[in-house]
């Protein structure tokens, strides 16, 4: 992690990540980027459906290929490169067909190396295999619900889910929050964990910085007057007043199930995650 010197205030707790000497390549690659309109928490009517978000850095969109439709055929790491729409590093890889793609950059992952998405691939970090000709005690990352449907599973900065066991035709995996589930062992995995592990340690420090990352104020509740929230009002402080804490549309929050119970997803959940205490 890097630290900064106590300038101000705020640039005292402030911390981040040392890209020197991980970063290879400081402009990306110009046919795989394009510019995009980011949502801002807003939907196609212009109406706010998810808060505090706004604002923040223009960003160009890298196309990542989450879909390693080319099977087969092996590609070399070109560069090591940072994404700003994504907590992980991406890696640019060229195909030995000409064919240049971004990816998801593996940790420890160094410019020169081969991956390859092959049934017969070697189980080494970078390569792609079907789920159910990979060892029980893998790591894996990338990871596809459905045969041929892109990864879905495991792609923030420092995640990898553990194959557990092999049954059935489905592979159980150990997700980061202690869930086991079940996925089709014809569902595609990379080999590995996700690049930049420390992006979890990393101090904000300062409310400019979250504004930077296009993150806006949140506002307690207890603040607000009693036309925008249950807890408003009152003459000073106020307690909120009432046996459970709710949100502003009078919905329960802190510990509330909002799972669907018939939910699909139900048959290929083996173990529930882990409960916060």
């Amino acid at each position: 992690m890097k630290k900064y010197s106590p300038t101000t205030p705020s640039r005292r707790q402030m911390t981040g990540i040392n890209y020197r000497g991980v970063l290879t390549r400081t402009e990306p690659e110009k046919n795989l980027t394009k510019g995009f309109k980011r949502a801002m928490g807003r939907n196609s009517m212009g109406r706010i459906t998810t808060r505090h978000k706004g604002g923040g850095s223009k960003r160009l969109y890298r196309d990542i290929d989450f879909k390693y439709d080319k099977y087969d055929i092996p590609a070399t790491v070109k560069s090591i490169e940072y994404d700003p729409n994504r907590s992980g590093l991406i890696a640019l890889v060229a195909y030995a067909d000409g064919e240049k793609r971004y990816i998801l950059a593996p940790n420890n992952i160094k410019v020169g190396e081969k991956i390859i998405a092959s049934e017969k691939a070697e189980v080494k970090s970078g390569n792609r295999l079907p789920l159910g000709k990979i060892s029980v005690g893998t790591f894996v990352y990338n990871v596809e619900l459905k045969p041929m449907g892109g990864a879905k599973l495991a792609r923030a900065a420092g995640n990898y889910l553990e194959v557990l066991a092999h049954d059935q035709g489905y592979a159980l995996l150990k997700m980061p929050s202690g869930e086991i589930r079940k996925v089709p062992e014809k569902s595609w995995a990379s080999i590995g964990q996700v690049s930049n592990e420390e992006h979890k340690l990393m101090v904000i420090g300062k409310a400019g910085r979250s504004r930077w990352m296009g993150i806006r104020p949140t506002v307690r509740g207890s603040a607000m007057n009693p036309c925008d929230h249950p807890f408003g009002g009152g003459e000073g402080r106020q307690g909120a007043g009432m046996r459970r804490p709710k949100n502003k549309w009078g919905k329960g929050i802190r510990g509330v199930k909002t799972r669907k119970p018939k939910k699909y997803s139900n048959i290929f959940i083996v173990s529930r995650r882990k409960k916060k205490k």
